[in-house]
């Protein structure tokens, strides 16, 4: 990929005067060199408190060494008032897929407002609308949204191959390089920088981490991984690799004890059972899977018992299963008897497929659960309120496949080595991981596994904080959990800013 130099351009942005709603403004500051930008005005109420805030919403131009446009990546910029830049907090923020635009964690946790859905993260019925977010980041640090290319109203320019930034190399230099540029067009780098990612956005925070640092010196203060995946080999079934299998279980275990499939001895104390079933996984669970057929039938029987007791499915099953669970064949079996299926992003949702007689599901039922709401929030949020108008469809999930890994050719991705090098060499770097026990895209043991295996240095191991949430992959959706979230985060900005 081409050396990148960039230009900025911002959709100049209009709105009615109301007390509710943004209001045009003029410009009191420079705009960055070459930009012409109309920014609007609000407010919110966090955490009980009213917090005025600018919004711009445009367009970073990516050049190539030549000076040519290859592509114009879309990003939404919160910027709170009369505060000291060299002091106040910048978040960049972004979500994964690869291929999800930003607009989960944009109208879903961080932003100043929020699709409205049920307190346990339910929709209602259609039409959706966004309400103030009380839980919001905007209260801690300004926060700019990435659409990286293919995402959101992000596009390559015309007669440019997508191909250039799909791929895991290829989007860490392109989304490197647009944190790198809007620091110096927004005259932030003397501000503390954190990154805040969800999925495999946490991926690509944690290749930014060491990208940053080895290629412009940037160093962060903090990463928010939420719902990390790091290692993809901890999470990958195939034939021959056993550990998503071990690693698994406990999630399973999770989401039977959410719908009380669990024998009456193990439903009485979440935590308890769950560390039992964790124990298990990497006691006696992951030796006999290690042995492969040299595993005698009768400990291979003793096993089918012990993984029938701690994932709720009947023995028969595991043993036909050959004592290893596929996570798709669990949506559909755990359930089976009563008709329904559970969720892969949050197993405490339920569905119904055309007959149960399946081997996998052909729906997940909790990401058709916000698939609907967000998207129809997101555009009527761009279009009314941020007055962004577009004749293009804003993706929130983009064509970006194939998606090109020739960086790790023959091997897993790993990028649980990225963030250990970038924490060695920056040792005040702290980390947030935040997990959902009934999530499956990103099981939270699985989390547990790859923070064990970064083989830091004692003197760092401490600079990682694990926070646990009662939901799933979007753990913010269930009220609970995203007032949890906000006390968390607060905590985690009170220790890793500057003192």
């Amino acid at each position: 990929m081409k050396k990148m130099s960039f230009s900025i351009f911002l959709c100049a942005l209009f709105v009615h005067a109301s007390a509710q709603k943004p209001v045009i403004v003029e410009q009191k500051e420079p705009a960055p060199t070459g930009i012409q930008v109309t920014t609007t005005r609000n407010s919110a109420i966090i955490s009980g408190k009213k917090v005025d805030y600018t919004t711009q919403s445009g367009y970073l131009e990516l050049k190539n060494d030549t000076g040519k446009v290859i592509a114009k990546v879309f990003f939404t910029y919160y910027k709170t008032e009369n505060l000291d830049l060299g002091k106040r907090p910048l978040t960049f923020a972004f979500n994964g897929g690869p291929g999800s635009s930003s607009v989960w964690l944009h109208l879903g946790a961080l932003g100043p407002k929020k699709v409205q859905l049920k307190d346990d993260g339910t929709a209602s019925a259609p039409p959706y609308s966004v309400v103030n977010n009380e839980n919001s980041w905007l209260d801690r640090t300004d926060i700019v949204f990435i659409d990286p290319v293919s995402t959101g109203f992000s596009r390559p320019a015309s007669g440019e191959s997508p191909s250039q930034f799909h791929g895991f190399k290829e989007d860490i230099e392109s989304v490197g390089s647009f944190i790198r540029h809007f620091l110096s067009a927004y005259e932030r780098w003397a501000s503390p920088k954190f990154l805040a990612g969800e999925s495999y956005g946490t991926t690509r925070a944690a290749g930014l981490s060491k990208f940053l640092q080895d290629n412009y010196r940037i160093y962060l203060n903090g990463i928010f991984l939420i719902s990390p995946v790091l290692n993809f080999g901890s999470a990958d079934f195939a034939v021959g690799n056993d550990l998503p299998a071990i690693l698994h279980l406990p999630s399973f275990t999770a989401a039977a004890w959410y719908h009380k499939k669990l024998a009456p001895a193990l439903m009485t104390d979440q935590q308890k059972t769950l560390r039992e079933s964790e124990a298990f996984a990497m006691g006696e669970y992951a030796t006999a899977l290690m042995k492969g057929d040299e595993l005698s039938a009768n400990e291979k029987d003793r096993i089918a018992e012990k993984v029938s007791y701690y994932s709720g499915l009947d023995k028969s099953y595991v043993l036909q299963s050959n004592l290893r669970i596929d996570e798709n064949r669990f949506y559909k079996e755990l359930r089976r008897k009563d008709g329904l299926t559970i969720g892969r992003l949050d197993a405490r949702f339920t569905g119904r497929d055309l007959d149960d007689a399946g081997e996998s599901v052909s729906f997940d039922p909790s990401f058709t659960n916000i698939d609907g709401p967000f998207t129809s929030a997101i555009n009527d949020y761009f279009q009314r309120e941020l007055k962004v108008k577009e004749d293009k469809a804003y993706n929130i999930f983009g064509n970006v496949y194939p998606w090109n890994y020739s960086n790790v050719q023959n091997q897993y991705l790993n990028v649980a080595e990225s963030l250990r090098d970038a924490m060695t060499k920056n040792p005040a770097l702290k980390v947030y991981v935040g997990s959902g026990y009934y999530d499956f895209a990103t099981p939270y043991f699985i989390s547990n596994y790859d923070l064990a295996h970064l083989n830091l240095r004692p003197e760092l191991r401490g600079n990682f904080k694990h926070f646990y949430y009662q939901s799933g992959h979007m753990y913010y959706i269930n009220k609970p959990d995203a007032i949890q979230m906000k006390k968390d985060v607060d905590a985690f900005f009170d220790w890793a800013l500057p003192k």
